[in-house]
């Protein structure tokens, strides 16, 4: 099975306000960058849409070591959403679960695959994870060059 690493961010210029996501992706000495924006979006919605691209854009089933800094997404898709799932996206207070229909496309995606969810420290100097922030920023800005 093909290995795979994945560093993801996501950013947001006012929270909610313009967006962007980004993902580097690292297989058998190759590269790939991708990235996005959205005019009016929030910084956990980037950070979500980073892994899901990110995990898109793969073309078979792979052994993935994805990594993000938002504890968020890596929670959410390794504990919460089980009890999401058995309780119909209803959170424990009854009310529709937050960004649902990004964490039902965020766990169909990742089901296709073997992923091994990291949180790695934003901002720390983690090589990837600046590159991730940096491109991130890229698909807010140029989203924004399109207005």
């Amino acid at each position: 099975m093909k290995q795979v690493e994945i560093y993801t961010d996501g950013a947001c210029r006012r929270n909610p306000g313009p967006g962007g996501w980004g993902a580097l992706l690292r297989s058998n000495g190759h590269e790939k960058e991708l990235c996005g924006g959205v005019l009016e979006t929030t910084n956990n919605q980037m950070e979500m849409m980073a892994a899901i691209k990110a995990l898109e854009s793969l073309k078979e089933t792979c052994q993935v070591d994805l990594f993000t800094d938002s504890k968020y997404v890596k929670l959410g898709i390794t504990e919460w959403i089980i009890r999401w799932k058995t309780n119909g996206f209803k959170n424990a207070k009854k009310k529709p679960v937050v960004n649902a229909e990004l964490w039902i496309r965020l766990d169909a995606v990742a089901s296709q695959h073997q992923i091994n969810w990291q949180w790695v420290k934003g901002h720390a100097g983690h090589v990837d994870n600046e590159r991730a922030d940096a491109l991130a920023n890229r698909g807010l800005d140029l989203k924004l060059s399109e207005l």
